[in-house]
């Protein structure tokens, strides 16, 4: 028999093993830390998109600076 952390490591073993119930409030707690962090619900702009405008205003973070976003996309 093959066991969950062979396939996946021991943390996401230990995620499988709880109940959807369990897993939800997990959740829960996870979207509460990212919010006190300063994350937003709001969707990043889409400049690929042949309807972005550039000069629409948009809404800025209550503190200035910018929101949660990927900083390297590269390998380190």
């Amino acid at each position: 028999m093959v066991r969950a952390e062979q396939l996946v490591g021991s943390e996401w073993a230990e995620w499988y093993r709880l109940t959807p119930i369990q897993r939800w409030l997990e959740s829960e707690k996870l979207w509460m830390t990212y919010m006190a962090l300063g994350g937003s619900l709001d969707p990043e702009p889409d400049t690929q998109s042949p309807f972005f405008d550039a000069k629409e205003p948009r809404a800025r973070a209550a503190h200035g600076r910018s929101g949660v976003r990927v900083l390297r996309r590269g390998r380190v």
